[in-house]
């Protein structure tokens, strides 16, 4: 854990979230700026700083993401008609807070 990263605060219950998922490996909670109707993030227990840190032994733990976007896609009823999935990595690639976060995206026309 990361002492000054807002998402090991979350995820220690340090720092207010709405949880909406959570298990032994993730918590997902909705985005304090959301960029939808429905805008949640994935975000692992353990502090990997991007994507661009993960190694093959994280292989299982990105699958296990993914799944849950679908589920968090499902139970707000927007996996029939679509949403986005979103990874930001690095500066370039628009990432601001440096966890290793997903983004699940939708709701547009509900």
């Amino acid at each position: 854990m990361s002492t000054g990263c807002i998402f090991c605060q979350i995820v220690q219950g340090k720092a207010p979230a709405t949880i909406v998922y959570e298990d032994e490996y993730v918590i997902a909670f909705n985005d304090i700026h959301p960029k939808a109707p429905i805008h949640v993030l994935v975000v692992p227990r353990r502090h990997i700083p991007s994507l661009a840190h993960v190694t093959p032994d994280d292989e299982p733990l990105l699958g296990h993401m993914l799944y849950v976007a679908k589920r968090i896609a499902e139970e707000h009823g927007i996996l029939e008609r679509g949403f986005r999935t979103i990874i930001n990595t690095g500066p370039e690639g628009g990432q601001e807070i440096y966890h290793l976060h997903l983004h699940v995206i939708g709701g547009w026309h509900r």
